[in-house]
């Protein structure tokens, strides 16, 4: 994975997310939706094939970099959660 910011201000980024596709930024952007700081999250892929994805987002004058990093550590908490409950349904 390879990482571009095309944009940053106070409360807005624009990211470039390279060998990624819908299934990472949707989980992220799901999970970036539900952060009371956030107010617009989302994500384009021009061209599965061609184009890399651009993760978008707003927030509510907080620092984008600090709630990215919240939302991941958020989704690595889920993950975790979910491979403790298979383990323990599959053994």
């Amino acid at each position: 994975m390879e990482l571009k910011i095309i944009d940053k201000t106070n409360d807005e980024l624009s990211l470039e997310i390279k060998g990624e596709d819908h299934t990472f930024l949707n989980m992220l952007k799901f999970i970036l939706l539900e952060d009371d700081r956030v107010n617009i999250a989302t994500y384009d892929i021009k061209h599965v094939s061609i184009s890399d994805p651009v993760l978008y987002m707003k927030t509510e004058g907080y620092d984008p970099i600090e709630v990215i990093r919240d939302a991941l550590s958020n989704m690595s908490q889920e993950c975790d959660e979910f491979l403790d409950a298979f383990s323990k349904t599959v053994n």
